[in-house]
Parts: structure tokens; C-alpha cells; sequence
């Protein structure tokens, strides 16, 4: 949970999230050009910090737009609607940019670039976040340096671990579908907990008396 003294500027939110869009700084390594893509307002409570957007996000610009939002909606059991208000829940990818194919055809990595750049920042002007989840192998590893010897079936198996400000999930693309057979405590444990944590700090979020951002 982080811990701020001052609360940010509505100003210096906009102004952050406009730099960050207008990044040019991996494009001569980005085959679709740079689009970086993110969401949120400094009211989000939830926080999901994950890969990379593929091409369909690319394209249309919208976080998770695509099967892997799917389940990950599914796993979190928000609708399209929650998911995507931006007063409740943000969304940063460890890459903010589509980074292209190896010669195998899977996704490359999340440029480096990012994270170190832009995160520390955008984190700051999100003081009410109560709750992050990270989505993926890179974005673990970023934020628990500690779980890089781990694999992600072990890194995940300890999810309570890193409460309560952190909660840690495998990326939801369609190999996660034979893992969580192979892994059934994921769904009978481990989801329940977490649907349990967002529906609290979500209704917390709906009681509260509105503050609004323009």
C-alpha cells in the first residue's frame, strides 16, 4: 500500500499520462510504431499492472480488449463496466507498447525501458490504491525481485505471501487455461480470496463520496 503526504495534483496526473502517451523512446524497436496504452485516475483503487498490450490492444487502444481480458475479468469476477472505470480500477502494463514477435512467433518481452522510467511516477499520483495485482512473470519479478529464483507456478502457489498490498496471478492467455486444471487450488484458494479483497475495496470505493477528476 503506499504511503504519500501530499495528495497529488489533478494537473500533474493529466500532465504525467500525456508525457507517457507521446513516449517515442523504444520506437526505432517497436514493429507496429509506439502506442502506449494505459488507464486510470488518481481515485482508482485498484491497481493492475501487467505485460505487454498485444496487436488487438494496439489497435483498438483499450487495455485487455481482447480473450486474456476475458478471463482475467473472469478471475477477478468485474464486469466490463468496473473493469473499465477508470475512478475505480488502473491499468499499466510493464511495457506500454506493443513490443512485436520473436522468430518463433510469441510476444517478445516487455521493453525495459518502461518500467523504470514511467512507473515510479505514475504510482506516485495514484495515492488511493488499495490493492495491486501482478499479472504475469515481469511484472512479479519487477515488483518481488525476491520470487526470480521462483518459478510461476511456485511464485503464485505463495500468493498469500505478498498481501496484502500485492497479489500475484499468471498471465491469462489461453495456456493458463490446462495450467489451472493442472492447478486446481488456484481457482478453489486462491480466486475466492481475490474476488473477495476487490469487492471490498470496490464498495469501499462506492460509499465513499464522489471526487471528481475534470
Amino acid at each position: 500500500m503506499q504511503l504519500v503526504t501530499t495528495v497529488p495534483d489533478d494537473a500533474d496526473f493529466d500532465r504525467l499520462v500525456t508525457e507517457i502517451r507521446n513516449c517515442k523512446l523504444c520506437a526505432p524497436h517497436l514493429p507496429l510504431g509506439p502506442n502506449p496504452i494505459l488507464r486510470g485516475l488518481p481515485s482508482a483503487r485498484l491497481l493492475i499492472i501487467s505485460q505487454a498490450p498485444g496487436t488487438r490492444v494496439h489497435e483498438t487502444g483499450l487495455s485487455f480488449n481482447d480473450r486474456s481480458g476475458e478471463r482475467l475479468r473472469e478471475w477477478l469476477a468485474l464486469d466490463r463496466g468496473v473493469f473499465y472505470d477508470e475512478a475505480r480500477v488502473a491499468i499499466m502494463p510493464m511495457g506500454f507498447c506493443y513490443p512485436g514477435r520473436d522468430a518463433t512467433g510469441a510476444d517478445l518481452p516487455p521493453r525495459r525501458e518502461c518500467a523504470p522510467l514511467w512507473h515510479p511516477r505514475l504510482r506516485a499520483l495514484l495515492p488511493a490504491i488499495a490493492l495491486t495485482l501482478l499479472v504475469g512473470r515481469y511484472a512479479i519479478a519487477h515488483y518481488q525481485p525476491g520470487s526470480r529464483r521462483l518459478s510461476m507456478t511456485a511464485a503464485v502457489a505463495r500468493w498469500r505471501d505478498f498481501l496484502p498490498d500485492y497479489f500475484v496471478l499468471p498471465h491469462p492467455s489461453w495456456h493458463t487455461i490446462r495450467w489451472m486444471r493442472d492447478h486446481p487450488w488456484f481457482e478453489r484458494e486462491a480466486l475466492p480470496d481475490l474476488r473477495n479483497r476487490i469487492g471490498r475495496i470496490l464498495n469501499s470505493t462506492l460509499r465513499s463520496a464522489p471526487c471528481p477528476h475534470r
